[in-house]
């Protein structure tokens, strides 16, 4: 659900005091765990490092991404992979098959 345009965007004021009279080239990677704020055109250029709830991975701000969140840009879960036993058939398969079509246009 969206926020009532009456409020305007959450903007953590924390974030804002960080970056406040700074520039972007010169600073490093400013830490958050603001997930939920929303990127303003103030913040753009600068890196910030937002908390998955393990470590903080480092976001480059970019003038597309005014608008949308923090948590947006920094996964709290890992994929790992579907499958299992038939899924590693597939891979070996298609693995061998690489390799034989590499041989093959060595050979010829």
């Amino acid at each position: 659900m969206s926020r009532s345009l009456y409020k305007g965007p959450y903007v953590d004021e924390n974030l804002l005091e960080k970056i406040e009279g700074k520039k972007p080239a010169t600073t490093d990677a400013i830490k958050t765990w603001a997930r939920a704020s929303v990127i303003s055109p103030e913040m753009v250029g600068f890196t910030f490092g937002v908390h998955n709830g393990k470590s903080h991975i480092d976001v480059l701000v970019t003038e597309e991404m005014v608008g949308h969140r923090f948590g947006e840009f920094s996964p709290t879960k890992k994929f790992v992979r579907h499958g299992g036993k038939m899924q590693k058939e597939q891979e070996q398969k298609r693995k061998d098959a690489e390799i034989a079509a590499a041989k093959a246009a060595k050979s010829a």
